[in-house]
């Protein structure tokens, strides 16, 4: 009962704060960032503010950087040992890369959705119950059921799976297993979730779900999705960054940037010149 009803406080506490969020400005900032993989620069003074409540898509050719931007956001890039990050990124006006900064505790913050489906070689409710479990967010399992319930409402999933939920996340379709991993990373009541391709694997009738869906959560979440597509860039986001050989070219609301962008090299890119 306890932890029901600090989860509702929470859940209360969360929502006042987005609304100061609105009003505060962007939901991430980020300054001067680089990034070395050894002794090759892979990112060269990246400065970038993404919105709340919006989808951010970062474009840019082969190798430009965006998933290396992206990865600096959840301090996934901390698993590679030789990389190293500089300058600033800040959630909520926090230096992520504080040294009192836990990256797990981030990680649950900061959800992530990867290229290729990856559900867990377990049943489709332990792939959404297992988050909330660790980091101790259930105390009962009807709490557990509920936040299953919820994530996969929430991902368009529970009414194709709601009678299977004990069988393996792996035996379902590419488009349901992406599903699932968005149910996953929502299960945890994150406030952004990054997306790395999240369509390149599936087909256009999964890949339009996956776009519809995502228009529903950026309602309720802070989104930044990296994208080959610009076609799905400009289908599913409010704002979009060019990146190009490791630099932020420019960035902009997304009509602006498809239809009169102000660097020559986003024009070259988008009408196909190169990429």
């Amino acid at each position: 009962m306890e932890a029901s009803v600090q989860a509702r406080a929470t859940g209360a506490e969360t929502a006042l704060a987005n609304k100061t969020r609105k009003k505060a400005g962007p939901r991430i900032k980020s300054k001067d960032v680089n990034v070395f993989y050894g002794e090759k620069q892979a990112l060269f003074d990246v400065s970038l503010d993404i919105p709340d409540n919006a989808v951010t898509a970062l474009i840019g050719p082969s190798g430009c950087g965006k998933s290396t931007y992206l990865r600096c956001l959840n301090r996934m890039n901390d698993v590679i040992e030789i990389c190293r990050v500089t300058g600033m990124i800040e959630i909520d006006g926090r230096n992520i890369y504080d040294p009192d900064v836990d990256p797990v505790q981030l990680r649950a913050r900061v959800g992530m959705v990867f290229q290729k489906p990856n559900p867990f070689p377990k049943s489709i409710f332990d792939n959404i119950a297992y988050g909330p479990r660790i980091h101790g967010l259930v105390s009962s399992k009807s709490e557990t059921e509920e936040i299953v319930v919820n994530s996969l409402k929430r991902a368009g999933l529970y009414e194709e799976v709601k009678d299977r939920l004990d069988a393996p996340g792996t035996g379902l379709s590419g488009g349901q297993q992406q599903r699932l991993c968005i149910a996953r990373a929502i299960a945890v009541n994150p406030e952004v979730i990054l997306m790395d391709e999240p369509c390149s694997a599936l087909d256009p009738i999964a890949t339009a779900r996956i776009e519809e869906l995502i228009d529903e959560l950026k309602e309720n979440y802070c989104i930044v999705i990296v994208t080959h597509s610009m076609q799905q860039a400009a289908r599913v986001s409010q704002r979009t960054a060019f990146f190009h050989l490791g630099i932020l070219v420019e960035e902009g609301e997304t009509g602006q940037m498809f239809t009169n962008p102000e660097d020559e090299r986003t024009q070259d890119y988008i009408t196909g010149r190169f990429g």
